[in-house]
């Protein structure tokens, strides 16, 4: 059994023939899924995903493309979300310097007030990190006690390790399988314990799906990926993965 811990089931693509797509994916052996939202709009959708269907859970937050747009009440109507059990984390959260959609400035202070709701709720949180690794370890370390993860890691290792010591997982997704990717001798230095595996669906199709929409049923790939790296069996990784998952996000 293997858990994608990071989807976006609310896209047309994926919604418009949902029950194929969680039929695809139990035929891989995927049989949980987070849908993460990354707007209000996307959370609620989220939501309604995640009380129709039993092994669909969800997240509520604000993306760092997003900031900019966030109404004055967003903080607010998050929470109302995240009161809801099926409601596993804060996110998507983080910063984003690569694309810079919302400026620095108004990412920054989006970021610390959903922390400071994550921290107020005791949920986790679930960060995106587009060359911002800095400013993103400054500021969760004014948050000592949140845990969460690291969504769709594709930094380096020393800020993999950084991110761990102060106990937070690090995902992979699709890239993880790309040909010359770094991420293979990132992740082979990391603790299986502290890993978790995703699709980030529908985009970031590893291969032999690249370029092609992404499913959730793919997190196989990405586990198959770490157990090549790791010389494992494929149910050692998805038994420890899902073990991290259950953990992190209180899953039943």
């Amino acid at each position: 059994m293997l858990v994608d811990t990071h989807c976006h089931l609310f896209f047309d693509e994926l919604k418009n023939d949902i029950d194929e797509v969680i039929s695809r994916a139990n035929e891989l052996g995927v049989t949980s899924f987070i849908c993460v939202g990354t707007d209000i709009s996307d959370s609620i959708e989220s939501y309604k995903l995640a009380k129709k269907y039993k092994n669909i859970y969800s997240t509520a937050g604000i993306h760092p493309h997003d900031a900019e747009a966030a109404e004055n009440n967003y903080v607010n109507e998050l929470r109302d979300l995240l009161l809801n059990q099926k409601v596993v984390a804060v996110g998507e959260i983080g910063l984003d310097y690569y694309r810079n959609i919302s400026k620095p400035d108004a990412q920054k202070l989006i970021f610390k007030e959903q922390l400071e709701l994550a921290q107020e709720i005791n949920k986790p949180i679930v960060f995106h990190n587009r060359d911002a690794d800095k400013d993103i370890i400054n500021i969760l370390s004014d948050f000592p006690d949140l845990e969460g993860v690291a969504h769709c890691f594709s930094s380096t290792y020393e800020t993999a390790l950084e991110l761990i010591e102060m106990g937070f997982y690090i995902s992979f997704s699709g890239n993880l399988t790309f040909k010359n990717s770094h991420l293979p001798e990132v992740a082979k230095k990391l603790p299986l314990d502290r890993l978790l595996v995703e699709t980030d669906s529908p985009f970031l199709s590893p291969v032999p799906f690249r370029g092609k929409t992404n499913e959730p049923g793919r997190t196989r790939y990405v586990a198959e990926k770490l157990s090549e790296i790791f010389n494992s069996n494929i149910n050692d990784i998805a038994s420890i993965t899902t073990a991290n998952a259950k953990s992190l996000f209180n899953l039943a």
